[in-house]
């Protein structure tokens, strides 16, 4: 089975290593996707890339903007399932920008988002932490604000045409404590989707913190859905 990695917004596939390590001891052939988070098109045409070189099977696991580009993504034929990881889940037609506006209340923590400058979004440095990664340790929290990949507004804007959760199984983890999406919001999606759910208990950065937990998550669809396959 393989496991393809894909980022969310802000970040960039090295967030990842520590899942990937884990993924790798537990035997998976494992990719992850860098992709510009400039425009979902583009965005979705490099997971495809990545897609086109697995042999066999595929697991499609995306985290925060990384499950809108992995809902798209995730109709290509090699993917067998879905894994979202504190990730954005639209449905047809919806983006991430709808979805804020339509299922994140006003009373919720607001991400300290900057005006867009030149088509693009980036966080508060010195707000980053608490809000995107409350308990990762604080000079990687640090280093993840001062290296931040901005997000383009044409990423956040563009909606989704036909979503894979429709025709693939999924699974969900909830961060609990998140300050970016709240949990109430990835819960919504999650059981929209249908999804398998797992709550843990971490911030956005749940992926960078606590990556046994996502990783047990992932391991955990990959075998469901080669039995679902049989």
């Amino acid at each position: 089975m393989n496991i393809v990695l894909v980022h969310g917004a802000w970040a960039d596939g090295s967030g990842w290593e520590g899942v990937y390590r884990l993924l790798r001891k537990n035997g998976f052939s494992v990719s992850v996707v860098q992709h510009p988070t400039i425009s979902l098109t583009d965005d979705v045409e490099a997971v495809r890339r990545v897609l086109a070189t697995q042999l066999g099977p595929v697991i499609l696991v995306g985290h925060s903007y990384g499950g809108a580009v992995i809902t798209e993504a995730g109709n290509d034929p090699k993917v067998v399932g879905l894994v979202y990881i504190a990730g954005w889940i639209p449905d047809k037609g919806e983006s991430v920008e709808s979805l804020i506006r339509d299922r994140i209340p006003p009373s919720a923590p607001a991400p300290p988002i900057l005006p867009p400058q030149d088509g693009f979004l980036l966080l508060d440095r010195a707000k980053f932490p608490t809000s995107f990664a409350g308990d990762v340790d604080p000079e990687r929290a640090a280093f993840m604000a001062d290296s931040q990949v901005p997000w383009g507004l044409e990423a956040v804007s563009a909606p989704n045409s036909q979503p894979a959760w429709k025709t693939k199984p999924s699974w969900s983890l909830v961060a609990s404590d998140d300050r970016m999406i709240p949990p109430a919001a990835q819960r919504f999606m999650s059981e929209r989707a249908g999804a398998t759910v797992v709550e843990v208990a971490g911030s956005h950065a749940v992926f960078v913190s606590q990556p046994e937990a996502v990783a047990n998550l992932i391991v955990q669809a990959a075998k469901e859905a080669i039995a679902h396959a049989g």
